[in-house]
């Protein structure tokens, strides 16, 4: 069993309840981000779920150079501020580079490293320093074993605040696998395990200068996932998918996550014996 991690008000992992981690890909508006931010809160509450909110400033990986990115730094700390400040959720999101790390941690509750950064030393030390929870995404280059390296960089600094996330391995040419083994493995950490389901089922430059991906998927993944006790669930969501700024095919749609998650619960609870 996982150790327990608090995040604000909620706990992750030591055997408690799913929680899910979810909101847009890329922060579009600050009215869209906080409608969205509301509307999964009205999900959780109605299904009984921890939620942690979670948006990206600035997506530094883009296929093509002329991807939208996100409004920047501090335009999008600013705006993931005001939503904390109106719903009171704890906040995830991505930092990319060290300058980018104690900015973000005035801000985020959890401060992620990408899965294509989940080797780069300095950014791994300096998210650990600021005492924060550190969400390392397991590199789709990675076996999961390999993930004692990232957190032992984190360890480092004294902070063991730290979150394991799987997203898919590369498996051929725009494409990926969710091994859910790598779960399972990534357990015998200690840290508190995430799938993320909608990573998992993305085409990696599938759709020529963008990604493409295959959300029908999300919800079997999701369920064998949850099946095997893991401690959190990511979803991308948007309540328009297919006219998303970034990751629209890939994201789940918003009217899809109470039905959908109320069924990963039932799982989750029978998992648990709870």
């Amino acid at each position: 069993m996982s150790e327990a991690l608090n995040v604000g008000k909620l706990r992750i992992g030591g055997g408690d309840p799913l929680v899910l981690i979810a909101g847009p890909c890329v922060i579009e508006n600050y009215e869209h981000t906080l409608r969205l931010a509301e509307s999964l809160q009205q999900i959780a509450s109605r299904v009984g779920v921890g939620l942690v909110f979670k948006a990206s400033y600035d997506k530094a990986n883009r296929t093509s150079v002329s991807s939208y990115r996100g409004p920047g730094l501090e335009q999008g700390l600013e705006i993931l501020d005001r939503v904390k400040q109106v719903t009171g959720l704890p906040l995830l999101s991505d930092v990319h580079d060290v300058s980018q790390v104690w900015p973000a941690s005035e801000v985020l509750d959890i401060l992620q490293v990408p899965a294509f950064l989940s080797r780069q030393t300095d950014l791994l030390v300096a998210v650990g320093e600021t005492g924060r929870v550190v969400n390392i995404k397991k590199g789709q280059f990675q076996a999961p074993w390999d993930v004692t390296h990232a957190i032992g960089k984190v360890r480092s600094t004294g902070n063991h605040r730290i979150l394991l996330t799987e997203r898919g391995a590369s498996f051929g040419y725009n494409n990926l696998v969710a091994d859910m083994r790598s779960l399972v493995i990534m357990r015998k950490t200690g840290c508190p395990v995430v799938f993320d389901a909608t990573h998992s089922v993305q085409l990696p430059g599938g759709a020529g200068d963008s990604s493409g991906g295959q959300r029908d998927f999300v919800a079997p993944l999701s369920r064998a996932a949850v099946a095997t006790g893991i401690d959190a669930l990511f979803w991308e969501v948007h309540d328009n998918p297919d006219c998303a700024l970034c990751d629209g095919p890939n994201s789940l749609p918003l009217e899809d996550v109470e039905e959908l998650l109320g069924k990963m619960l039932e799982l989750d609870r029978v998992v648990k014996g709870q």
